[in-house]
Protein backbone atom coordinates (compact mmCIF):
# COMPACT_ATOMS: atom_id res chain seq x y z
CA UNK A 1 0.00 0.00 0.00
CA UNK A 2 1.63 3.95 -0.98
CA UNK A 3 1.37 6.22 1.66
CA UNK A 4 -1.04 9.44 0.84
CA UNK A 5 0.58 12.57 1.62
CA UNK A 6 -1.06 16.74 1.02
CA UNK A 7 1.07 18.63 -0.95
CA UNK A 8 -0.69 21.80 -2.23
CA UNK A 9 -3.29 23.85 -1.02
CA UNK A 10 -6.27 25.96 -2.16
CA UNK A 11 -8.60 27.51 0.06
CA UNK A 12 -10.84 30.57 -1.55
CA UNK A 13 -13.38 31.35 1.53
CA UNK A 14 -15.22 33.71 3.23
CA UNK A 15 -12.35 34.81 5.34
CA UNK A 16 -9.52 34.48 2.55
CA UNK A 17 -8.66 34.13 -0.53
CA UNK A 18 -5.49 31.55 -0.59
CA UNK A 19 -3.61 29.33 1.76
CA UNK A 20 -1.68 32.46 3.57
CA UNK A 21 -4.71 34.81 3.85
CA UNK A 22 -7.18 31.91 5.02
CA UNK A 23 -4.67 30.57 7.85
CA UNK A 24 -4.27 33.89 9.21
CA UNK A 25 -7.59 35.09 9.47
CA UNK A 26 -8.74 31.66 10.93
CA UNK A 27 -5.61 32.20 13.93
CA UNK A 28 -6.79 35.40 14.49
CA UNK A 29 -10.38 34.63 15.00
CA UNK A 30 -11.81 36.40 11.55
CA UNK A 31 -15.34 36.26 11.17
CA UNK A 32 -16.45 36.28 7.44
CA UNK A 33 -20.04 36.59 8.11
CA UNK A 34 -22.20 39.58 6.77
CA UNK A 35 -25.51 40.80 5.57
CA UNK A 36 -26.02 39.03 2.18
CA UNK A 37 -25.13 41.18 -1.08
CA UNK A 38 -25.99 38.73 -3.87
CA UNK A 39 -30.11 39.45 -3.45
CA UNK A 40 -32.81 41.86 -1.98
CA UNK A 41 -33.28 39.88 1.56
CA UNK A 42 -36.54 42.01 3.00
CA UNK A 43 -38.99 39.35 3.00
CA UNK A 44 -36.55 36.75 4.47
CA UNK A 45 -36.21 35.89 8.32
CA UNK A 46 -32.01 35.04 7.77
CA UNK A 47 -30.34 38.02 5.90
CA UNK A 48 -26.95 37.17 6.68
CA UNK A 49 -24.34 34.73 5.40
CA UNK A 50 -20.98 34.03 4.69
CA UNK A 51 -19.75 35.32 1.11
CA UNK A 52 -16.80 35.21 -0.61
CA UNK A 53 -14.83 38.61 -1.00
CA UNK A 54 -13.36 40.08 -4.01
CA UNK A 55 -13.21 36.61 -6.06
CA UNK A 56 -13.01 37.94 -9.66
CA UNK A 57 -13.25 34.93 -11.81
CA UNK A 58 -11.17 36.65 -14.98
CA UNK A 59 -7.95 36.33 -12.36
CA UNK A 60 -8.07 32.15 -12.62
CA UNK A 61 -10.16 31.71 -15.92
CA UNK A 62 -10.40 33.01 -19.11
CA UNK A 63 -13.46 35.40 -19.28
CA UNK A 64 -15.43 33.87 -22.35
CA UNK A 65 -15.15 30.43 -20.41
CA UNK A 66 -16.27 31.79 -17.12
CA UNK A 67 -19.39 32.92 -18.39
CA UNK A 68 -19.92 29.52 -19.33
CA UNK A 69 -19.35 28.39 -15.85
CA UNK A 70 -22.12 28.06 -12.77
CA UNK A 71 -20.18 30.22 -9.87
CA UNK A 72 -19.23 26.57 -8.11
CA UNK A 73 -17.28 25.58 -11.19
CA UNK A 74 -15.30 29.22 -10.74
CA UNK A 75 -14.08 28.44 -7.10
CA UNK A 76 -13.37 24.46 -7.81
CA UNK A 77 -10.84 26.08 -10.93
CA UNK A 78 -9.39 28.56 -9.00
CA UNK A 79 -9.07 26.70 -5.81
CA UNK A 80 -7.64 24.26 -8.02
CA UNK A 81 -4.94 26.80 -9.52
CA UNK A 82 -3.90 28.18 -6.18
CA UNK A 83 -3.29 24.33 -5.11
CA UNK A 84 -1.66 24.00 -7.96
CA UNK A 85 0.77 26.92 -7.79
CA UNK A 86 0.72 26.10 -3.68
CA UNK A 87 2.31 22.66 -4.64
CA UNK A 88 4.74 23.81 -7.48
CA UNK A 89 3.16 20.71 -10.26
CA UNK A 90 4.71 21.41 -13.42
CA UNK A 91 2.48 19.65 -14.94
CA UNK A 92 4.60 18.79 -17.98
CA UNK A 93 6.43 16.51 -16.18
CA UNK A 94 3.29 14.49 -15.27
CA UNK A 95 1.86 11.51 -16.45
CA UNK A 96 -1.75 13.38 -17.00
CA UNK A 97 -2.98 9.73 -16.89
CA UNK A 98 -2.23 9.27 -13.46
CA UNK A 99 -4.00 12.36 -11.96
CA UNK A 100 -7.90 12.17 -11.68
CA UNK A 101 -9.99 14.47 -9.78
CA UNK A 102 -12.58 13.68 -6.83
CA UNK A 103 -14.60 16.70 -5.98
CA UNK A 104 -17.15 17.13 -3.20
CA UNK A 105 -20.35 19.01 -4.68
CA UNK A 106 -23.22 19.42 -1.90
CA UNK A 107 -25.88 21.08 -4.01
CA UNK A 108 -24.35 21.97 -7.57
CA UNK A 109 -25.40 25.11 -10.25
CA UNK A 110 -28.13 26.66 -7.84
CA UNK A 111 -27.21 30.21 -9.09
CA UNK A 112 -27.58 28.58 -12.40
CA UNK A 113 -30.94 26.66 -12.28
CA UNK A 114 -32.60 29.83 -10.35
CA UNK A 115 -31.34 32.02 -13.34
CA UNK A 116 -32.50 29.64 -16.26
CA UNK A 117 -35.98 29.30 -14.09
CA UNK A 118 -36.60 32.79 -14.01
CA UNK A 119 -36.15 33.18 -17.56
CA UNK A 120 -38.62 30.05 -18.16
CA UNK A 121 -41.12 31.88 -16.07
CA UNK A 122 -40.84 35.72 -17.28
CA UNK A 123 -39.98 34.65 -21.43
CA UNK A 124 -40.89 31.65 -22.47
CA UNK A 125 -39.09 28.28 -22.97
CA UNK A 126 -37.00 29.30 -26.07
CA UNK A 127 -35.18 31.80 -23.88
CA UNK A 128 -32.97 29.26 -21.88
CA UNK A 129 -29.38 29.08 -22.49
CA UNK A 130 -27.69 26.12 -24.59
CA UNK A 131 -25.54 25.76 -21.81
CA UNK A 132 -27.95 25.75 -19.24
CA UNK A 133 -27.49 22.01 -18.02
CA UNK A 134 -23.65 21.73 -18.76
CA UNK A 135 -22.97 24.90 -16.02
CA UNK A 136 -25.80 23.49 -13.53
CA UNK A 137 -24.91 19.69 -13.25
CA UNK A 138 -22.64 19.11 -10.24
CA UNK A 139 -20.46 16.52 -12.53
CA UNK A 140 -18.92 20.11 -14.24
CA UNK A 141 -16.88 21.14 -11.61
CA UNK A 142 -14.40 18.32 -11.44
CA UNK A 143 -15.18 18.03 -15.39
CA UNK A 144 -14.15 21.59 -16.05
CA UNK A 145 -10.81 20.89 -13.90
CA UNK A 146 -9.94 18.31 -15.76
CA UNK A 147 -10.19 19.74 -19.22
CA UNK A 148 -8.46 22.97 -18.24
CA UNK A 149 -5.51 21.14 -16.90
CA UNK A 150 -5.41 17.77 -19.11
CA UNK A 151 -6.03 15.32 -15.97
CA UNK A 152 -6.90 12.38 -17.32
CA UNK A 153 -7.52 9.91 -14.53
CA UNK A 154 -10.64 9.16 -12.85
CA UNK A 155 -13.08 12.68 -13.12
CA UNK A 156 -15.59 12.57 -10.49
CA UNK A 157 -17.94 14.08 -7.71
CA UNK A 158 -18.86 12.89 -4.50
CA UNK A 159 -22.11 14.08 -3.63
CA UNK A 160 -23.63 13.57 0.41
CA UNK A 161 -24.77 16.64 1.52
CA UNK A 162 -22.67 18.12 3.66
CA UNK A 163 -20.38 15.55 4.15
CA UNK A 164 -19.25 15.16 0.39
CA UNK A 165 -15.73 17.08 0.43
CA UNK A 166 -14.53 14.43 3.61
CA UNK A 167 -16.03 11.83 1.38
CA UNK A 168 -13.82 12.78 -1.33
CA UNK A 169 -11.29 13.24 0.49
CA UNK A 170 -11.26 10.00 1.64
CA UNK A 171 -11.99 8.24 -2.03
CA UNK A 172 -9.17 9.91 -3.17
CA UNK A 173 -6.87 8.88 -0.68
CA UNK A 174 -8.21 5.27 -0.92
CA UNK A 175 -7.12 5.35 -5.01
CA UNK A 176 -3.79 6.50 -4.20
CA UNK A 177 -3.32 4.26 -1.24
CA UNK A 178 -4.24 1.53 -3.58
CA UNK A 179 -1.78 2.40 -6.32
CA UNK A 180 -4.84 3.58 -8.94
CA UNK A 181 -3.34 6.92 -9.01
CA UNK A 182 0.14 8.92 -8.42
CA UNK A 183 -2.00 12.50 -7.77
CA UNK A 184 -5.73 13.74 -7.33
CA UNK A 185 -7.34 16.83 -6.64
CA UNK A 186 -9.66 16.62 -4.31
CA UNK A 187 -11.58 18.63 -1.73
CA UNK A 188 -14.83 20.80 -2.57
CA UNK A 189 -16.51 23.38 -4.45
CA UNK A 190 -20.55 24.94 -3.37
CA UNK A 191 -21.97 28.37 -3.86
CA UNK A 192 -25.47 28.33 -2.59
CA UNK A 193 -26.35 31.58 -1.09
CA UNK A 194 -29.22 32.12 -3.69
CA UNK A 195 -32.78 33.13 -2.67
CA UNK A 196 -34.01 29.52 -3.33
CA UNK A 197 -31.09 28.11 -0.68
CA UNK A 198 -31.59 30.55 1.63
CA UNK A 199 -35.26 30.06 1.75
CA UNK A 200 -35.47 26.35 1.77
CA UNK A 201 -33.08 26.34 4.73
CA UNK A 202 -35.24 29.30 6.57
CA UNK A 203 -38.38 27.34 6.11
CA UNK A 204 -36.05 24.32 7.89
CA UNK A 205 -35.69 26.54 10.49
CA UNK A 206 -32.05 25.26 10.15
CA UNK A 207 -30.65 28.86 9.68
CA UNK A 208 -29.30 31.74 12.57
CA UNK A 209 -31.64 34.81 12.66
CA UNK A 210 -28.81 37.39 14.27
CA UNK A 211 -28.95 39.50 12.03
CA UNK A 212 -28.69 42.78 13.50
CA UNK A 213 -24.99 40.60 14.99
CA UNK A 214 -24.00 38.68 11.62
CA UNK A 215 -19.99 38.19 13.40
CA UNK A 216 -21.44 36.71 16.39
CA UNK A 217 -24.31 34.74 14.59
CA UNK A 218 -21.80 30.88 13.95
CA UNK A 219 -21.58 29.89 17.25
CA UNK A 220 -20.45 26.32 17.73
CA UNK A 221 -21.08 24.22 20.58
CA UNK A 222 -22.05 27.51 22.80
CA UNK A 223 -25.54 27.47 24.32
CA UNK A 224 -27.40 29.85 22.58
CA UNK A 225 -26.46 28.75 19.09
CA UNK A 226 -29.54 29.21 17.18
CA UNK A 227 -28.61 27.71 13.65
CA UNK A 228 -26.05 27.69 11.27
CA UNK A 229 -24.78 30.23 8.67
CA UNK A 230 -24.84 29.48 5.30
CA UNK A 231 -21.14 29.83 3.19
CA UNK A 232 -19.50 29.74 -0.23
CA UNK A 233 -16.18 28.89 -1.60
CA UNK A 234 -13.81 25.85 -2.41
CA UNK A 235 -11.10 24.12 -0.71
CA UNK A 236 -8.97 22.45 -2.66
CA UNK A 237 -5.99 19.59 -1.54
CA UNK A 238 -3.73 17.84 -4.03
CA UNK A 239 -2.94 14.48 -2.83
CA UNK A 240 0.02 12.75 -3.79
CA UNK A 241 1.83 9.32 -3.35
CA UNK A 242 4.67 9.92 -1.09
CA UNK A 243 7.13 8.94 -3.44
CA UNK A 244 5.71 10.64 -6.25
CA UNK A 245 5.66 14.02 -4.33
CA UNK A 246 9.92 12.58 -3.24
CA UNK A 247 10.52 12.79 -6.79
CA UNK A 248 9.59 16.17 -7.76
CA UNK A 249 11.00 17.67 -4.25
CA UNK A 250 7.43 18.40 -3.12
CA UNK A 251 7.29 20.01 0.45
CA UNK A 252 4.73 18.37 1.98
CA UNK A 253 1.85 19.49 4.52
CA UNK A 254 0.99 16.28 6.30
CA UNK A 255 -0.32 12.74 5.54
CA UNK A 256 -3.58 11.30 5.32
CA UNK A 257 -3.56 7.46 7.22
CA UNK A 258 -7.17 6.61 7.98
CA UNK A 259 -10.77 7.45 6.63
CA UNK A 260 -13.89 6.36 8.02
CA UNK A 261 -17.71 6.32 6.34
CA UNK A 262 -20.80 5.39 7.81
CA UNK A 263 -24.33 5.90 7.54
CA UNK A 264 -27.21 6.61 10.48
CA UNK A 265 -29.90 5.19 9.09
CA UNK A 266 -32.05 7.18 11.21
CA UNK A 267 -33.42 10.49 9.84
CA UNK A 268 -33.37 13.10 6.62
CA UNK A 269 -32.02 15.86 8.37
CA UNK A 270 -31.37 15.36 12.12
CA UNK A 271 -28.40 12.52 13.56
CA UNK A 272 -28.72 9.58 15.27
CA UNK A 273 -29.75 10.31 19.04
CA UNK A 274 -26.88 7.89 21.00
CA UNK A 275 -24.38 9.17 18.07
CA UNK A 276 -23.69 5.34 16.76
CA UNK A 277 -22.68 6.51 12.88
CA UNK A 278 -20.18 9.40 13.75
CA UNK A 279 -19.12 7.33 16.33
CA UNK A 280 -18.33 4.59 14.02
CA UNK A 281 -16.78 6.64 11.02
CA UNK A 282 -14.06 8.00 13.78
CA UNK A 283 -13.50 4.95 15.05
CA UNK A 284 -13.17 3.51 11.53
CA UNK A 285 -10.56 6.23 10.54
CA UNK A 286 -8.24 5.23 13.62
CA UNK A 287 -8.56 1.99 12.59
CA UNK A 288 -7.34 1.98 9.28
CA UNK A 289 -4.74 4.31 10.47
CA UNK A 290 -3.47 1.18 13.30
CA UNK A 291 -3.48 4.66 16.06
CA UNK A 292 -4.58 4.33 19.55
CA UNK A 293 -8.04 6.88 20.46
CA UNK A 294 -5.03 8.35 23.11
CA UNK A 295 -2.77 9.81 20.23
CA UNK A 296 -5.44 12.25 19.08
CA UNK A 297 -4.05 15.67 19.75
CA UNK A 298 -7.18 17.63 17.63
CA UNK A 299 -10.26 17.77 16.19
CA UNK A 300 -11.80 19.80 13.00
CA UNK A 301 -15.12 19.28 14.53
CA UNK A 302 -18.33 19.43 11.72
CA UNK A 303 -19.97 21.95 14.52
CA UNK A 304 -22.54 23.54 12.58
CA UNK A 305 -24.28 26.12 15.24
CA UNK A 306 -27.31 23.89 15.49
CA UNK A 307 -28.69 22.40 18.46
CA UNK A 308 -28.37 18.60 17.58
CA UNK A 309 -25.40 18.50 15.17
CA UNK A 310 -23.35 19.85 18.38
CA UNK A 311 -24.96 18.17 21.05
CA UNK A 312 -24.69 14.75 19.20
CA UNK A 313 -21.06 15.35 17.64
CA UNK A 314 -19.71 15.76 21.54
CA UNK A 315 -21.82 13.05 22.82
CA UNK A 316 -19.93 10.83 19.27
CA UNK A 317 -16.27 12.14 20.63
CA UNK A 318 -17.38 11.08 24.46
CA UNK A 319 -18.08 7.93 23.44
CA UNK A 320 -15.27 6.96 21.38
CA UNK A 321 -12.37 8.85 23.23
CA UNK A 322 -13.66 8.51 26.88
CA UNK A 323 -11.80 10.23 29.41
CA UNK A 324 -9.53 11.00 26.87
CA UNK A 325 -11.75 13.47 24.99
CA UNK A 326 -11.13 16.12 27.44
CA UNK A 327 -7.79 16.75 26.48
CA UNK A 328 -8.23 16.89 23.00
CA UNK A 329 -8.77 20.21 21.39
CA UNK A 330 -11.44 20.75 19.34
CA UNK A 331 -12.54 23.64 17.28
CA UNK A 332 -15.27 24.35 14.85
CA UNK A 333 -13.60 26.49 11.80
CA UNK A 334 -17.52 27.49 10.89
CA UNK A 335 -17.44 30.11 13.29
CA UNK A 336 -15.76 31.90 11.27
CA UNK A 337 -16.10 30.87 8.07
CA UNK A 338 -20.16 29.68 8.23
CA UNK A 339 -21.05 26.19 6.86
CA UNK A 340 -19.87 25.87 3.31
CA UNK A 341 -22.30 22.91 3.12
CA UNK A 342 -20.55 20.44 0.49
CA UNK A 343 -17.06 22.32 0.56
CA UNK A 344 -16.93 22.51 4.15
CA UNK A 345 -14.76 19.36 4.27
CA UNK A 346 -12.38 20.74 2.18
CA UNK A 347 -11.99 24.08 3.77
CA UNK A 348 -11.53 22.06 6.83
CA UNK A 349 -9.17 19.61 5.67
CA UNK A 350 -6.83 22.44 5.08
CA UNK A 351 -7.17 24.15 8.53
CA UNK A 352 -6.21 20.88 9.60
CA UNK A 353 -3.27 19.93 8.02
CA UNK A 354 -2.13 23.44 8.57
CA UNK A 355 -2.98 22.75 12.60
CA UNK A 356 -0.57 19.89 12.38
CA UNK A 357 2.34 21.52 10.52
CA UNK A 358 2.18 24.95 12.40
CA UNK A 359 1.33 23.67 15.83
CA UNK A 360 -1.50 25.73 16.05
CA UNK A 361 -4.76 25.19 17.03
CA UNK A 362 -7.61 27.32 15.81
CA UNK A 363 -9.98 28.65 17.28
CA UNK A 364 -13.96 28.32 18.14
CA UNK A 365 -15.00 31.86 18.03
CA UNK A 366 -18.30 33.14 19.65
CA UNK A 367 -17.94 30.58 22.48
CA UNK A 368 -19.53 32.65 25.35
CA UNK A 369 -22.45 30.64 27.32
CA UNK A 370 -21.11 26.43 28.24
CA UNK A 371 -23.43 24.20 27.57
CA UNK A 372 -23.82 20.93 29.57
CA UNK A 373 -24.26 18.83 26.92
CA UNK A 374 -21.27 20.46 25.18
CA UNK A 375 -18.45 20.23 27.96
CA UNK A 376 -15.34 19.69 26.28
CA UNK A 377 -12.45 21.45 25.37
CA UNK A 378 -13.71 23.90 21.69
CA UNK A 379 -10.47 25.98 22.10
CA UNK A 380 -12.90 28.48 23.10
CA UNK A 381 -12.26 31.90 21.23
CA UNK A 382 -8.39 32.13 20.82
CA UNK A 383 -6.10 29.84 18.65
CA UNK A 384 -3.63 28.26 21.00
CA UNK A 385 -0.39 26.90 19.85
CA UNK A 386 -0.15 22.66 20.54
CA UNK A 387 2.00 20.07 18.74
CA UNK A 388 -0.37 17.86 16.63
CA UNK A 389 0.95 14.93 15.51
CA UNK A 390 -2.77 13.26 15.33
CA UNK A 391 -5.78 15.07 14.31
CA UNK A 392 -9.10 14.22 12.78
CA UNK A 393 -11.50 16.03 10.55
CA UNK A 394 -15.29 15.32 10.91
CA UNK A 395 -18.44 16.02 8.58
CA UNK A 396 -21.97 14.99 8.90
CA UNK A 397 -24.31 14.95 6.25
CA UNK A 398 -28.18 15.54 5.86
CA UNK A 399 -29.07 11.77 4.76
CA UNK A 400 -27.57 10.43 7.94
CA UNK A 401 -23.95 10.64 5.79
CA UNK A 402 -20.65 10.54 8.37
CA UNK A 403 -16.99 10.94 7.06
CA UNK A 404 -14.03 11.46 9.09
CA UNK A 405 -10.09 11.41 7.92
CA UNK A 406 -7.42 10.60 9.95
CA UNK A 407 -4.32 12.81 9.57
CA UNK A 408 -0.86 12.73 10.51
CA UNK A 409 2.38 14.73 10.94
CA UNK A 410 4.59 13.78 8.03
CA UNK A 411 7.83 11.99 9.47
CA UNK A 412 10.16 11.15 6.52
Amino acid sequence: MKRVVITGLGPLSPIGIGKENYWKSLIEGKSGVGLISKFDTTDFDTKIAAEVKDFNPSDYIDKKEARRMDKFTQYALAGTKLALEDGKVDLDKLNLERVGVVLGVGIGGMETMETEFTKLRDRGPNRISPVFIPMMISNMGPGQISMTFGFKGPTMTVTTACASSTNAIGEAYRMIKAGYQDMIITGGSEASITPISVAGFCSMKALSTRNDTPTKASRPFDKERDGFVMGEGAGILILEDLNHALARGARIYGEIIGYGSTSDAFHITQPDPEAKGATRAMELALEEGKVDYKSIDYINAHGTSTYFNDKLESLAIKNLFKDHAKNINISSTKSMTGHLLGAAGGIEAIATVLAIKEGVIPPTINYESPDEECDLNYTPNKAVGRNVNYALSNSLGFGGHNASILLKKYID
